[in-house]
């Protein structure tokens, strides 16, 4: 007789900063300063005794919304057969149809969808990444978290420095800054301490319009990038194009896109050379697999956006050579920890996405909800 969901928790946590951070849309005065990560977690328990764990995310507003929405659906689970997360992540979908398919109403359900891999993957006694076919056993790891406008130049390159001494293999620092003369010098800046075979990218956070782009797309080329990243809005997919066409630096976006056929749009008009995904943000597992699937077919490269935790395993199951993002952010909320060794973040061999939720993840919950 097949397995049966039995017991489902959501929860909604609150990870604080330890300093404010700020980008080119806080510069710019679209944003205020992140203090805060919002997480809403999943816990799936199931008849014969199997559990599985997932996360979502949301920065500045948004993780209450999240919250409420996940505990509207989460009883849909209920009764139902583990082993099928693909089915349930489409009977969850129409369960928030009319709140859309994309936005707050998908994000809502990714926690359940990493939640339920996570507990396939376990039943197996495989990582994440083995049960869906992992290319490698580790992944080239770049940091973003030391390279914030709201840092100094000293600062930044302080970061640099201890970086490399800690083993990653690529520095991406922020640009979008106002004053185009202050990005010039920061990353003139990074190059100079790098050296110049060592990984760089920048990042504009969406903040250049097109014009603006193609300025700084022609200045930056002397700096040898491995990417720019979001140099326009994250949905001008016709600029995107554009700027891709003209420059040599590759050009990577996606990590605002909130479902596959919103990358499948991005995909399809030659907008990225590298395209950047977020699991929490798209729904979960189920629709990263059929992006990653588009993307290989286009040729594109992958660096997924934020949550190493979950993306080391999807990054291990893409045939081309990827990227991942290392921010050391979420590590208060979890029992165990990623290995970075000499460039890459090792594959976890721990079954599952391999993590469990800390004593202070439990303390930094604010509400919870059960459903039986």
């Amino acid at each position: 007789m097949n397995d049966r969901i039995e017991r489902v928790k959501v929860s909604l946590a609150f990870l604080p900063l330890k300093t404010p951070i700020s980008d080119a849309k806080v510069l710019t005065g679209r944003q205020k300063p992140l203090t805060e990560v919002a997480f809403v977690f999943a816990e799936i328990e199931s008849r014969d005794g199997h559990s599985g764990l997932g996360f979502g995310y949301s920065k500045r507003a948004g993780g209450p919304g999240m919250y409420a929405h996940a505990k509207e659906v989460a009883s849909n689970l209920l009764g139902e057969d583990p082993n099928d997360p693909q089915r349930l992540f489409t009977k969850l979908l129409w369960a928030g149809a009319s709140m859309g398919r994309s936005g707050m109403a998908v994000q809502a359900i990714a926690p359940f969808d990493v939640a339920l891999w996570d507990m396939k993957a376990k039943r197996a006694g495989l990582p994440l990444a083995k049960l869906l076919g992992a290319h490698r056993e580790s992944v080239q790891c770049y940091n973003t978290s030391g390279g914030f406008l709201s840092s100094p130049l000293e600062e930044v390159l302080e970061s640099v420095d201890a970086l490399r001494v800690r083993g990653i293999g690529g520095i991406k620092i922020k640009v979008g800054h106002p004053d185009a003369a202050t990005d010039i010098k920061r990353v003139t800046a990074v190059r100079k301490r790098l050296g110049d075979g060592f990984p760089l990218m920048v990042d504009a956070n969406q903040q250049w319009d097109r014009p603006a782009a193609h300025r700084m797309g022609r200045a930056f080329e002397e700096f040898g990038l491995v990417w720019i990243e979001e140099p326009l809005d994250a949905w001008d997919n016709e600029g995107h194009a554009e700027l891709a066409a003209m420059l040599d630096t590759p050009v990577a976006t996606g990590e605002m896109l909130t479902s596959y056929y919103e990358h499948a749009h991005l995909i399809n008009s030659g907008a990225c050379d590298f395209v950047q995904p977020d699991c929490p943000r798209v729904g979960g597992v189920t629709p990263f697999m059929q992006i990653l699937a588009l993307a290989d077919h286009k040729g594109l490269k992958l660096a997924p956006h934020f949550a190493m935790e979950i993306h080391v395993h999807l990054a291990a199951a893409y045939p081309r050579e990827p990227w991942l993002e290392h921010f050391d952010w979420l590590e208060p909320l979890f029992n165990e920890r990623l290995e970075l060794r000499e460039g890459r973040m090792k594959v976890p061999d721990r079954p599952g996405v391999g993590f469990t939720l800390s004593d202070q993840a439990r303390a930094w919950t604010k509400d919870s909800a059960e459903f039986r």
